[in-house]
């Protein structure tokens, strides 16, 4: 089985989406042969609170305004640490850095296909270490604001 043609049309809507408001290494995962619950995961991230609530609010809005799909749970919102979006058909997780770094989703989808995803969303893809990386230059000056 794979994900069906109205999920991945969720999941390249949410990816541009969450593009659109920076979100950092955007990625896809077909899980619809190992989850009989959900078609697809969508896992992006940010550096700071703010930023992941923006992510959020911009990806439920375009869904709901461009393909009539409105969340059937929304989960994390008062921490804005780790979000889940669940759309019955795709489920999003945007984390904050530390949160993705620490549980490492990637490694738990690994064996399941990648989805192909619109261009910004795939150049968003090794923005967190890069950003990271900057912190750690700046001597963390300049950083999040929680």
């Amino acid at each position: 089985m794979t994900a069906t043609d109205r999920s991945l049309e969720l999941i390249n809507a949410a990816a541009q989406a969450a593009a659109d408001k920076l979100a950092h290494d955007i990625i896809a995962y077909d899980v619809s042969d190992v989850l009989s619950i959900t078609d697809a995961f969508l896992l992006a991230s940010a550096p700071n609170d703010r930023q992941v609530k923006s992510i959020v609010d911009e990806i439920e809005e375009r869904l709901n305004k461009d393909l009539g799909a409105k969340p059937v749970r929304r989960e994390g919102d008062r921490e804005a640490r780790w979000v889940l979006l669940d759309y019955v058909d795709i489920v999003v997780h945007v984390q904050h850095s530390e949160e993705r770094v620490f549980y490492a989703l990637e490694r738990l989808w690994k064996d399941c296909p990648q989805l192909e995803l619109p261009a910004d969303a795939k150049a968003t893809r090794g923005k967190g270490q890069e950003h990271a990386q900057a912190q750690a230059a700046d001597g963390g000056v300049g950083g999040e604001l929680s």
